[in-house]
């Protein structure tokens, strides 16, 4: 038997309360040693803040995971694999890589090779991209060879895709408290006897609940006007959460199910989609700065929520719009996994939405806007 949606609300709780009742303790703690985001032309706030907010997260998260472990519900998730562990290790690595680079500035070099070292670590304990399917292609598994490095190359895209949106109060733990709620309404379904797709001790569920509790636990404080940044630490052990949830869903099974169509290609486009707004704005960046000439890693001002901001919204706006984007997209992939129908019309329907927003914010058409006006 799978465990019951109470056991999983005792998880949200968890975390949730460990992380409301700690990110205040991480803020003070923060100011006496003097982990502070100082306000310059890159940042929108103009206050100097404290950073630590992710350390309050990955313990919530380690402490909801160390309950479930003692529940008798969860035993088959931890009896057996080492995968929760695995994500957790690479989640703290991630995160005290994130919060060096928050107090004393890391090279982007020694970043990656932290990032790196997490999602090594995953790898051998298991959260790892073996087999996926790709549309057209049928399934593919990945030699020993490739898939290490498959593997790897997938942490550190969404750690940076995370991190990136990172830049407005909220924005990043609602996205991710979004996607990371999508990611558990999909397991949990596909987990579910009845429809026999997921094994029921698969831990993505459990994993993916404990991140939604920690962010939400996070918002009160996160939200405009922000008292306290997750800052890289937070971004990165959060991004490091998600690829380990999504790596863990992916290449179970290969029983046919509604909606494997477009959102059963995991860990390909699941992901994708319900993270689609931090991979768009990451890979706009990437090709933004490559026409420009500037190192792909450069920081600027033209991420999607600074656009949003030049359009004339403000700062909670901008968020919350965003957020409703996020929510869209996981609606989408959620749509024909619990009705069993309507795979012809959510690829159309993405790319509709898409286009929008492409429409939208590009800086071409805004120009062409302005000028109108």
């Amino acid at each position: 038997m799978r465990p019951a949606a109470a056991a999983y609300g005792t998880v949200f709780a968890v975390a949730f309360g460990v992380t409301l009742l700690l990110t205040p303790v991480a803020g003070w703690i923060a100011r006496r040693v003097g982990a502070l985001a100082h306000p310059d032309p890159r940042k929108v706030h103009t206050e100097p803040t404290p950073y630590l907010g992710g350390v309050a997260m990955l313990i919530g998260l380690v402490v909801a995971v160390g309950v479930a472990w003692r529940m008798s519900e969860f035993a088959r998730v931890f009896d057996g694999t080492r995968a929760v562990g695995g994500v957790l290790i690479g989640a703290t690595i991630a995160c005290v890589v994130g919060t060096w680079d928050d107090v004393r500035e890391v090279s982007p070099p020694a970043r990656t090779a932290g990032l790196v070292l997490a999602a090594s670590a995953m790898y051998w304990l298991g959260v790892a991209m073996v087999l996926f399917r790709v549309p057209f292609a049928g399934t593919i598994v990945l030699s020993s060879d490739l898939a290490p490095l498959v593997s790897v190359l997938w942490v550190l895209g969404m750690a940076n895709a995370t991190n990136l949106i990172d830049g407005l109060d909220g924005l990043a733990a609602g996205i991710v408290a979004i996607a990371a709620g999508s990611l558990f309404f999909y397991a949990h379904r596909l987990t579910d006897p009845a429809v026999d797709v997921l094994r029921t001790d698969n831990p993505a569920p459990l994993l993916a609940i404990a991140v939604v509790g920690a962010c939400v636990g996070f918002l009160p404080y996160n939200f405009n006007p922000a008292r306290i940044f997750m800052g890289d630490g937070g971004a990165y052990m959060l991004g490091v959460m998600m690829a380990g949830a999504t790596m863990l869903i992916g290449g179970q099974t290969a029983n046919p199910f509604s909606g494997q169509a477009y959102f059963f290609y995991l860990p390909l486009f699941i992901p994708v989609v319900v993270m689609g707004v931090p991979i768009l704005d990451t890979a706009w960046a990437i090709i933004r700065r490559a026409r420009s000439g500037a190192n792909p890693a450069t920081a600027d001002k033209n991420h999607l929520h600074h656009r949003l901001l030049r359009l004339g919204h403000g700062h909670r706006r901008s968020v919350l719009i965003l957020w409703m984007w996020t929510g869209l997209l996981s609606a989408f992939v959620l749509y024909p996994v619990y009705s069993r129908r309507g795979d012809a019309i959510v690829p159309i329907g993405i790319a509709a939405a898409g286009l929008v927003l492409y429409t939208y914010l590009a800086p071409g058409a805004r120009r062409t806007r302005d000028a109108d006006t």
